[in-house]
């Protein structure tokens, strides 16, 4: 062999190795497209046929009322109601046609809790259920207020009796140009 041959035998060796090496590091490294996590402020759950998909509480308070927000997906034959229990005591109904989805952002799908029991940023626990089944599962949700401006107008209002388009004016207001520390103050300073 003479040294030309050994050069392009080394030049070849060189590059198989090199090859090797960095398709080795993506082989032992796990891809992050194979992996499901929720790209939004919400989260994702499965209980049974019921998908809940960017599911969150909007709200003023810890202790006033929170909406639901998010999609509920139903991929069974028959019509269903979703329960979710909340803080001390609170329960609201999602209904979800058979094969089909309802959304919980539109004005006419509204999910009130009485009592949201979180401050906005915080986790909360909620208890789902489908109705006629047994089967319940305990899920983390996250509570925001109106601190971002796409959430302002799902913020309900503490009576009842209030529209919600009411309640995001006045909840608006009272936080439009402030900062979330200053926002925070003047929550608890009102309750």
């Amino acid at each position: 062999m003479n040294r030309a041959q050994r050069g392009k035998l080394a030049l070849t060796a060189a590059a198989i190795g090199v090859s090797l090496l960095t398709a080795g590091c993506g082989y032992i490294t796990p891809q992050q497209t194979s992996h499901q996590y929720s790209a939004s402020d919400g989260i994702r759950a499965d209980l049974g046929p019921l998908q809940l998909r960017n599911f969150l509480i909007v709200s003023g308070g810890e202790d006033e009322p929170g909406r639901l927000i998010g999609a509920v997906y139903n991929s069974s034959s028959k019509d269903v109601k979703l329960t979710v229990n909340g803080a001390k005591g609170s329960q609201t109904e999602v209904p979800v046609k058979a094969n089909s989805y309802t959304l919980l952002n539109e004005n006419t799908d509204q999910a009130i809790l009485s009592t949201t029991g979180g401050k906005a940023g915080s986790l909360v626990d909620l208890k789902i259920s489908e109705n006629g089944t047994n089967v319940s599962n305990t899920v983390k949700v996250p509570v925001l207020d109106a601190t971002l401006k796409e959430y302002k107008d799902y913020v309900p209002s503490a009576s009842p009796s209030a529209t919600p388009s009411s309640s995001a004016g006045s909840s608006a207001s009272a936080t439009s140009g402030a900062t979330p520390s200053a926002t925070a103050t003047a929550t608890a300073a009102s309750h």
